[in-house]
């Protein structure tokens, strides 16, 4: 069973990004399915596998075990022999085991050996045949039953109202909301996300595509990468022709309409399809699956770089649907980006069809014109927003669209709300787009939050309970808060700049787990001050020791201790951070963290991860290191019982901590949020001290800056909404928002202040 480890794999990413190493590195290959077999058996075409040397998860595995077994976090590479204890060193400092598992050999075979016997001895010419070579008779059988498309979607009636129709177009389980397993999954790390998952100011508007830059340590990039996939299971059980045909188009389509070039798309296919065996129908499922994609990539002059299959999806009496679904990638501009969410009101909302013929092909060479035209109007900010439709038809795609920013919609011209739209676009523009796309003016954007379709009017917050509603049990989008008690914190000081380092030195400690070293290191050093990441290793006790002794010495170096985020020790149940915090008590770490504090009048930033081992040391809100107390200030699970991977807006609440000298009282600051323990709880007594004292520092508000506690703006149930704390001298601040993860380009569907001051203002404490 595949089991990834992240932190291990983010130790790897470390590594590899090493610009001495990485071109040292002959061949690299990761251990996907086949274990060692394939990923250090393909290497070379001679080897001497030694499977004692590798380092095993579970004990008790045997020899077979150990050659095959899947290993998502591990990474074969073959390096010089005269390497080999360079690279030993190297991850060493890296906090990883590198172990000599294998040798080249000139003998033409495959040798594994295994507690000093010989277990595997396969000449590779016999592996270079594959094996033995087999047949299969194929019989394609016709597609089965009535025709998903030019129809309304399954679960809509023909003679229900337009109300019910509604309905049950947004409850379907392949068109309702998957907000609540989206948020599951951090997008912000790295600082690189263009388009966030969820967009608009309500941050309900779903993305046709995954769009990122280019992750550069230095700088900025404009280059992005987009990501989409394509797949109906409602076309595919129909005919796995069209339903491979489909989701090669479709996944096309959703790339031209997050702002990159059809022509420069390349693909991946990812197949599943029920077990075969030897009945020539179900090898004609497959079969017409792939000629399907062919069809389709042929067409459209797109190649498939790379795929996985599976013939295995069937228990008993049951199979699983014929599966093939596409991946689009494509490289593209920050320029050319564009997001769905409605942007305004007043727009002019347009359809754009596609022609299919009477075998319900689409006219591939019309599909290439328009998404051409699409492109070229993209970067003149022509089209404020596009879609591209689905077996939801116009409704679900306007409901959609709505969400985001809360706009809503008035139909100009009647059409079929409800039928399926493959490969057809919905385009938000000032003006009507220009005559040679052919496109059909189905109505406006108005400020009423409401669709108006003639004489019924649908509000869009009941449409967005609706559509939230069919996987709430699984995939819950938010509780009802725990306490209702809120109050909006205001306390002013002034600040003057302390003589010093005009480049401050900071130490960023990078524990297991930790995920935001580059992020904090970057926005360090773009204001003004020189950053340094210390990996802390702890794969054998001299390796503590030395890492310890290191980190004492390199705090006494620096004017700056950053904690960045990330999940230590995996974020285990017991609770994040714990890990940091028994460093950071320590004696010789706590010796050089309170002589920095007391004696050099040094700062320390905590985020996240950070900031729970700030609070759990009492470095907040006391600002010292001491023994917690029963009843104090602590971080607790989110209230939803869940990982929040979100955007929300913090109000300065103070600015006595020197790290918000650049803020005034009442800025509103839009920030990425990753975590599961990141709600606030402390006693009334303790939070009105907090208050009265300056250290309540940032608080989650609504749109207006208030404090609030409903979940769709306070994500974790913070008591009051706190969101961040200092010490009592403010130089220590503790906070939960990824204020790192900021850029020119990111998140681009999200409106707001992105910005937080707060590295700047560090640096200017200096002088």
């Amino acid at each position: 069973m595949q089991k990834g480890d992240a932190p291990t794999e983010r130790k790897i990413q470390r590594l590899f990004r090493n610009p001495e190493l990485a071109p040292k590195i002959k061949i690299c290959n990761d251990f996907g399915a086949g274990g060692i077999s394939v990923a250090i058996g393909e290497i070379a075409d001679s080897l001497i596998i030694n499977l004692d040397q590798v380092p095993k998860k579970y004990d008790g595995l045997d020899g077979t075990e150990l050659a095959i077994s899947e290993s998502q976090e591990r990474m074969a590479i073959c390096v010089d022999p005269s390497e080999v204890e360079y690279f030993n060193a190297e991850s060493d400092k890296e906090n990883l085991e590198c172990v000599h598992a294998a040798t080249v050999t000139d003998t033409g075979r495959l040798i594994m050996t295994w507690q000093g016997e010989t277990i595997v001895d396969l000449s590779r010419e016999f592996l270079d045949t594959n094996g033995v070579q087999q047949a299969a008779q194929v019989t394609v059988t016709a597609a089965r039953g009535e025709s998903p498309l030019g129809h309304a979607i399954p679960s809509v009636a023909a003679e229900d109202d337009l109300e019910e129709k509604m309905e049950a177009a947004l409850s379907d389980l392949n068109t309702a909301s998957q907000k609540g397993l989206g948020e599951r999954f951090d997008s912000s790390v790295g600082a690189g996300t263009v388009l966030s998952p969820f967009g608009g100011e309500r941050q309900r508007s779903p993305v046709d595509a995954m769009v990122a830059t280019l992750p550069f340590l230095d700088g900025y990039s404009t280059t992005t990468t987009h990501m989409s996939w394509g797949f109906n299971p409602y076309l595919a059980s129909w005919s796995p022709y069209h339903g491979a045909l489909y989701a090669v188009t479709e996944s096309a389509c959703r790339i031209v309409a997050s702002g990159a070039k059809l022509s420069e798309i390349r693909l991946t296919l990812q197949e599943y399809f029920p077990k075969l065996g030897g009945d020539s129908k179900r090898w004609g499922l497959p079969f017409s699956a792939l000629l399907g994609a062919f069809r389709a990539q042929n067409a459209l002059r797109l190649a498939a770089i790379g795929g996985k299959d599976s013939m295995s999806g069937s228990f008993n009496d049951l199979d699983v649907p014929p599966t093939l679904v596409s991946f689009a990638l494509a490289p593209g501009s920050t320029k050319s980006v564009v997001s769905p969410e409605f942007k305004k009101t007043g727009s002019t909302i347009s359809l754009i069809k596609i022609p299919r013929d009477a075998e319900h092909v689409p006219d591939f060479v019309h599909l290439m014109d328009i998404a051409e035209r699409i492109h070229h109007e993209i970067p003149k900010g022509t089209i404020n927003a596009i879609h591209s439709l689905d077996h939801g038809g116009i409704a679900t795609g306007l409901a959609k669209m709505a969400f985001g920013n809360g706009i809503g919609f008035h139909a100009t011209a009647s059409i079929d709300l409800f039928r399926e739209r493959f490969i057809c676009f919905l385009v938000e523009s000032d003006e009507p787009l220009p005559d040679t796309f052919g496109a059909q003016i189905i109505g406006k954007t108005q400020e009423a939050a409401q669709f108006d379709f003639g004489e019924v009017s649908l509000p869009l917050d009941e449409l967005l309970e609706t559509w939230s509603e069919p996987l709430s049990d699984i995939f819950s989008e938010s509780v009802e808060p725990v306490s209702d008690q809120v109050e909006t914190f205001a306390k002013t000081f002034a600040h003057l700049p302390k003589s010093g380092s005009s480049s401050p030195r900071v130490i960023i400690p990078s524990f297991p787990g930790t995920n935001s070293e580059y992020d904090s290191a970057k926005s360090f050093a773009l204001a003004g001050a020189t950053p340094h990441i210390e990996v802390f290793r702890n794969l054998t006790p001299q390796a503590v020791e030395e890492s310890l002794s290191v980190l004492a010495g390199q705090i006494k170096e620096s004017q700056i201790l950053m904690l960045p985020g990330g999940f230590s020790a995996g974020d285990e149940p017991a609770g994040s951070a714990k890990f940091i915090a028994t460093i950071l008590r320590s004696p010789r770490v706590a010796d050089a963290v309170m002589d920095l504090l007391k004696n050099r009048d040094g700062l320390i930033l905590g985020i996240c991860n950070g900031f729970q081992a700030l609070i759990k040391t009492g470095l907040v809100p006391h600002g010292e290191i001491r023994d917690p107390q029963s009843g104090e200030a602590t971080l607790t699970h989110n209230d939803i019982g869940r990982h929040i991977a979100r955007y929300a807006t913090t109000r300065i609440s103070s600015n006595l901590s020197p790290w918000l000298s650049g803020c005034d009282v009442g800025d509103l600051h839009n920030v990425p949020f990753s975590h599961g323990e990141g709600k606030f709880y402390a006693t009334e007594e303790e939070i009105q001290q907090l208050a009265a004292a300056g250290q309540i520092a940032t608080q989650y508000c609504d749109f207006d800056g208030n404090a609030s506690m409903d979940p769709e703006f306070n994500p974790n149930g913070s008591i009051y909404a706190i969101e961040g704390i200092t010490s009592p001298c403010g130089r220590v601040l503790g906070k939960m928002g990824h204020t790192a993860r900021r850029g020119p380009s990111v998140e681009l569907n999200i409106p707001g202040d992105k910005f937080q001051p707060i590295f700047k203002a560090g640096v200017g404490y200096f002088g």
